[in-house]
């Protein structure tokens, strides 16, 4: 990481902040929250919108989290990928459609995935998820054939989940946060 590992001694934060914290993270703080810990706002305010992002939308938690894998393979967030994989295939997706979004970020991101691991509306998931990151804009096309599929409700959870996965990967990436030894 660029920046030291936030600690209490280093710079105290409210027990409440830490708990709150704590508790969404079952007990064990994560390299990602020992970089937010330097800012108490950037902290607390980070772990309600991600709780409520996380747990707290109607929208498929698997294709939310298929969203989120596109975007941290787009960005190179390793830590993310190496987060979000394992919550997409504990939301019911598959090691054949992980490696089937993976192949198609390495060969061409801005074009139409096509392994036949990928559904429709996971292919439209990915694509969105591709648009929104790459180009930030997203086609007229696209965007009526996700209206087929979801409500306006669907769309902005969606939308949400992608969008702010995309933030957190370039607070990752660009403070070189790694993911914990635990991990994959």
């Amino acid at each position: 990481m660029r920046i030291p590992d936030w600690t209490p001694s280093l710079k105290p934060q409210p027990q409440a902040l830490l708990d709150a914290i704590l508790a969404r993270r079952n007990g064990t703080l994560l390299n990602l929250d020992r970089a937010l810990l330097w800012s108490e706002p950037l902290a607390r305010g980070w772990n309600v919108f991600l709780k409520a992002v996380r747990t707290e939308l109607s929208t498929s938690r698997r294709l939310r989290e298929l969203g989120i894998c596109t975007v941290a393979l787009l960005t190179g967030a390793d830590y993310e990928y190496r987060h979000h994989a394992p919550d997409f295939l504990a939301a019911g997706g598959t090691q054949a459609q992980l490696e089937a979004l993976q192949a198609f970020v390495k060969s061409d991101p801005r074009g139409l995935p096509t392994d036949s691991a990928l559904d429709e509306i996971d292919r439209l998931v990915i694509q969105y998820a591709a648009q929104m990151t790459l180009d930030v804009k997203v086609s007229d096309v696209l965007f009526a054939a996700l209206r087929e599929h979801f409500d306006s409700t669907q769309i902005v959870e969606l939308t949400s989940a992608i969008a702010t996965y995309n933030m957190v990967a370039r607070f990752l990436v660009a403070l070189q946060i790694t993911p914990e030894s635990n991990q994959l």
